[in-house]
């Protein structure tokens, strides 16, 4: 597995990622536990060194899957984990957000216990709390860093100028927004900022919550536990308005024996050198897929192509976090 560089501290991952979230939530009944501790370690085996988890998914629950799955090759992995909810230890109900600097540090305590850990390696605010200035988030996160409690500090749905505010108390390392051929929000401003300022990338759902992958049919449906369900871009409507982006994902994959989601894959890594898409699976097979695309190569005649064709699709409904612009 190629290897890529996360901000300017020397943190360094497998050019693809793994994102834990679907393994525990959102997408259906949670998974036989055992399978998915098989199914972490066998992406270890096969070269990803980067895993993405979050008090928040579950709860908890996901931290202590992967916590458990990766205790063995702890040295050999880099986990990155997010704070910023305000969750009821016992309910394990989600109140809201909460990136209080009195509630990051207790938070990160009981991440470390479930990742079973001494330092997070990247620790993210997953969501930008707009009662608490970013200043004294990060301000926070600089501590618990200096402290050994962390190494790299990230920020997720973040904007351009929150993340310059941020990076101006302690160096960012990554940036996790949505990102994928069908949710380009962050390339006007976002991408140029990282890029200017040294900050790693990290498209969550790159592969657009599997609707790009060409398994989502135009009439597919989903029930109250797949929150593809509560998104509007997963409406009947607009599946069937979005599916010429699959077709021509379909087209390139054919021409270049790939298939559709590494195409989406390989164009996401094609966009800047310190981009580390994060897609998730709870298949050895698609994780297999996945990780195939970090050697396949799109050429800049390809790229032009597909760039050109994706601007004459006009992609219908609003992405994954609703209508939300990134703070």
């Amino acid at each position: 597995m190629q290897k890529r560089q996360l901000g300017a501290g020397g943190l360094e991952v497998s050019a693809i990622g793994l994102g834990c979230m679907g393994m525990s939530m959102n997408y259906g009944a949670p998974p036989d536990r055992q399978e998915m501790i098989a199914l972490l370690r066998a992406a270890v085996d096969r070269g990803v060194t980067f895993f993405d988890t979050a008090e928040v998914y579950g709860p908890f629950a996901n931290e202590e899957l992967v916590g458990e799955a990766l205790a063995p090759v702890r040295d050999q992995v880099i986990i990155a984990t997010k704070f910023g909810f305000d969750i009821d230890p016992v309910t394990r109900q989600r109140r809201g957000l909460s990136s209080r600097p009195e509630h990051i540090k207790p938070a990160v305590e009981a991440s470390l216990r479930r990742l079973q850990v001494d330092t997070i390696d990247l620790l993210y605010q997953h969501r930008v709390d707009p009662n608490v200035p970013i200043e004294e988030v990060a301000g926070a996160v600089k501590e618990l860093i200096a402290e050994g409690k962390a190494r790299y500090f990230g920020l997720s749905e973040v904007g351009a100028q929150t993340l310059r505010r941020a990076h101006a108390v302690h160096p960012v390392a990554a940036v996790q927004n949505e990102y994928s051929l069908w949710a380009r929000d962050s390339e006007p401003e976002v991408l140029p900022a990282c890029a200017e300022l040294g900050i790693g990338f990290v498209p969550w759902s790159p592969l657009g919550q599997g609707f790009l992958t060409g398994t989502v049919s135009a009439d597919q449906t989903f029930d109250a536990s797949d929150i593809r369900s509560r998104f509007p871009r997963f409406t009947p409507a607009a599946m069937a308005a979005n599916q010429p982006l699959v077709a021509l994902l379909h087209r390139l994959a054919a021409q270049k024996g790939a298939t559709p989601a590494q195409i989406a894959l390989a164009w996401l890594l094609a966009q800047q050198p310190f981009i580390v898409p994060i897609p998730g699976t709870r298949k050895l097979h698609r994780l297999e897929e996945n990780i195939g695309a970090a050697d396949l190569v799109l050429t800049p005649d390809e790229l032009r192509v597909i760039d050109a064709e994706v601007a004459k699709i006009e992609v219908q409904g609003a992405r994954g976090i609703g209508h939300e612009r990134l703070a």
